[in-house]
C-alpha cells in the first residue's frame, strides 16, 4: 500500500438529501485533505453543509458522490464493516458532550475501550483514569455527569475521544454551550492533547476566539469550499 502524507484526502464530493423532486444539493465539489497530526478548521453559516462534511469523513454517512480517502481506505462504497473499522480510528467531541448520565466520569470514558477485544477491564479503568488526570480532572473521577459543570463534562468528552489514541479527532462545535474562559481551556486542551499523539484535528465552530490555534482555516458556504488560509 502506498503511503500518503494525507490522513484525510476529499475529492470532487458531492452530496444530497431527500429524493426525487425533494432531492437538495448539501455538498457542491468539495477536495481538500487534512495531513497528519494537522489541526484544521471549519467555518461557515449554519446549513452550509460542515456537519454533514464532517459525518461522512467520520463514516457516519454513506459517500454518494465522489471519494474520501482515510488513511488509504476508501469511504466510497465501503460496507458497514469498513467503516465500523474507520469510526474505531476516529475520535469524536460534540457540541452536546454526549455522556451517559447514569456513568461516572471514569465509565463514560471507560466506554470507549470496552469496544476493545484485546484489553482487560482492569487495563481499560486504569487508561480511563490516567487519561481522566491528563485532562485535570483526577478528583473528578467517580462524579456522575449532573455533578459536573459544562466545561468539566465536555473535558470528560475529550478524554473519552482521545483514550483511544485515535489517528483524527472530529469536533463539532465543542465550545458552543461553553462560557469563554472553558471554552479556551477546552480546546488548548484538545491542541495539547493532539500535538502529544500526532492526531489531526477536524473541528466546526463558529467561535472566532479559538481560530488562533488552527493550522489551517477553511470556510464554507451554501456547501460550497469558499476560500482557505494559513
Amino acid at each position: 500500500m502506498v503511503r500518503t502524507n494525507f490522513i484525510v484526502d476529499i475529492k470532487h464530493v458531492n452530496h444530497y438529501f431527500g429524493e426525487q423532486r425533494l432531492k437538495k444539493q448539501i455538498l457542491f465539489d468539495i477536495n481538500m485533505q487534512i495531513k497528519f497530526g494537522e489541526i484544521v478548521t471549519m467555518t461557515g453559516p449554519s446549513g452550509s453543509g460542515k456537519t454533514t462534511l464532517l459525518t461522512l469523513i467520520g463514516g457516519l454517512r454513506s459517500v454518494q458522490k465522489g471519494n474520501i480517502k482515510f488513511i488509504n481506505h476508501e469511504l466510497y462504497g465501503a460496507n458497514n464493516e469498513q467503516l465500523l473499522q474507520v469510526r474505531r480510528q476516529i475520535g469524536y467531541i460534540f457540541q452536546s458532550h454526549n455522556l451517559l448520565n447514569f456513568l461516572t466520569a471514569r465509565e463514560n470514558v471507560q466506554i470507549a475501550l470496552d469496544l476493545e477485544n484485546n484489553i482487560s477491564s482492569r487495563e481499560a479503568c486504569r487508561k480511563a483514569e490516567a487519561m481522566l488526570h491528563t485532562v485535570k480532572l483526577g478528583n473528578r473521577i467517580n462524579y456522575y455527569p449532573s455533578q459536573l459543570s459544562g466545561g468539566q463534562k465536555q473535558r470528560v468528552a475529550i478524554a473519552r475521544a482521545l483514550v483511544r489514541h485515535p489517528k483524527l479527532v472530529l469536533a463539532d462545535e465543542p465550545t458552543a454551550a461553553l462560557d469563554s474562559k472553558s471554552g479556551r481551556n477546552v480546546v488548548d486542551l484538545m491542541q495539547l492533547l493532539a500535538k502529544e499523539q500526532n492526531c489531526a484535528i477536524l473541528m466546526v465552530t463558529h467561535d472566532s476566539r479559538i481560530l488562533d490555534i488552527s493550522d489551517r482555516i477553511i470556510h464554507i458556504e451554501d456547501g460550497r469550499l469558499i476560500k482557505e488560509t494559513g
